[in-house]
């Protein structure tokens, strides 16, 4: 992951910058869920295993948080997700 703003927050303002925050978020957390469920497979040891697995849902959390203020800040992001939801509904009628 980053630890530095991948862009120049002064090129970018309002709600842009709004968008840009949130999606920055969302990767980071995504980032952390898979770093905790890949240490959660790796373990041996079930206190550690349940450790991450609660850090995980944790992190689960934060992405729906930041989804949750994603789309109230981006409408076309919420057009293209229902999109996204009937093209797999689509494939899987199809069988596909």
């Amino acid at each position: 992951m980053f630890s530095d703003i991948p862009f120049d927050p002064a090129h970018s303002g309002g709600e842009e910058l709004e968008k840009h925050l949130l999606r920055l978020g969302m990767i980071h957390e995504l980032d952390a869920i898979n770093f905790c469920e890949q240490m959660a497979a790796l373990s041996a040891d079930p206190s550690v295993q349940a450790a991450f697995r609660r850090v995980a849902a944790d992190e689960k959390q934060h992405m729906g948080e930041f989804e949750t203020l994603l789309l109230r800040h981006d409408s076309e992001q919420t057009k293209e997700l229902g999109e996204g939801t009937e093209a797999v509904e689509s494939a899987e009628k199809k069988g596909i």
